[in-house]
């Protein structure tokens, strides 16, 4: 994608919906007016595929932007000035770079540790260097994979992921599961072995139904490595189709397509609830942000949203 066409594809506003389970009418970007509101702030990424280094200067298409270094330097400043921070990535971690043919994972795996990634899932191309390659560097990821509809019970990484992970910022409790594309004839069976792949829509909603009601989650957020959206095979699984064909997702953060969203879309989920789905196209170009603003009774008052370029602005 050509600069001024990537440009376009990036911005700030605010949303108003009415989310699961409700959110107030706002049309300006707007802070908590009350010293009970509490605000969340969602940071994500998807296919950052080894891109260490920013794209060199050269480079058409996006020169001089991206790089784990100035996206650690952005992370921290949010950080410094939120009190309540998620950083979660939906997958294809590896794959793209020398530095995944030299070191196999274990440096994205040691930066994003650094960077104090809360969350991932996994993504096909993690799986390039088979169960065995991804195991022997997983120790340096110092966060949880979150693969619900992956089931390692006969391989080497049983008991290595999670299928979900909730997390308590500030009295909100945030669940949070994870969903991939399906492997074969994606990845070489050698790769993933006896993985089972588990239909993405029953993982989907047996888990919103048991984070939500069960768990008493005040937002769920589904990690997935579906892909957005495919045109030409419409009925092909995707994002828009599980926040179609479920109920109980407040957020999906997607990869797999490399899709640069202009904003977070706003769905109908099966209930004809509203169900934001957002994703920052690859390599690192972009980091995402979502921030919830709860009231005192743990319901979204409003949302608003900006993503970010890494570029030569920040300063790493």
């Amino acid at each position: 994608m050509k600069r001024k066409e990537f440009l376009k594809y990036i911005g700030a506003g605010s949303l108003g919906l009415s989310l699961t389970p409700n959110l107030v009418l706002a049309n300006t970007f707007t802070k908590p007016t009350l010293s009970q509101d509490i605000k969340l702030t969602i940071l994500h990424t998807n296919d950052q595929h080894s891109r260490i280094e920013p794209f060199d200067a050269s480079y058409s298409k996006n020169p001089n932007q991206g790089g784990f270094a100035r996206r650690a330097s952005l992370v921290q400043q949010i950080r410094n000035q939120e009190n309540n921070v998620l950083l979660l990535d939906s997958g294809d971690i590896f794959q793209g770079t020398p530095y995944f043919n030299f070191f196999g994972g274990e440096l994205e795996f040691k930066l994003m540790s650094m960077m104090k990634y809360d969350a991932s899932t996994m993504g096909n191309h993690d799986f390039d260097n088979g169960l065995e390659g991804f195991l022997k560097v997983l120790p340096n990821a110092k966060f949880p994979f979150i693969c619900s509809n992956y089931n390692f019970k006969n391989t080497i990484l049983d008991g290595k992921t999670e299928s979900y992970k909730i997390f308590d910022k500030n009295g909100i409790k945030v669940g949070i599961f994870g969903v991939g594309v399906e492997l074969k004839g994606l990845v070489g069976k050698a790769n993933y072995q006896e993985t089972e792949y588990i239909n993405p829509i029953e993982i989907a909603q047996q888990y919103s139904q048991f984070l939500r009601n069960e768990k008493k989650c005040d937002l769920v957020i589904c990690l997935s490595h579906l892909g957005y959206d495919y045109e030409k095979e419409p009925e092909k699984m995707s994002d828009l189709i599980l926040a179609k064909k479920t109920s109980g997702i407040d957020l999906i953060l997607g990869g797999h397509t490399h899709t640069f969203l202009p904003e977070p879309q706003v769905l109908n989920n099966s209930e004809g609830k509203k169900v934001l789905v957002n994703q920052v196209g690859w390599a690192g170009l972009l980091l995402g942000r979502i921030d919830f603003y709860f009231n005192k009774d743990k319901s979204v008052k409003n949302i608003s949203w900006i993503n970010q370029v890494i570029d030569e602005s920040i300063i790493a």
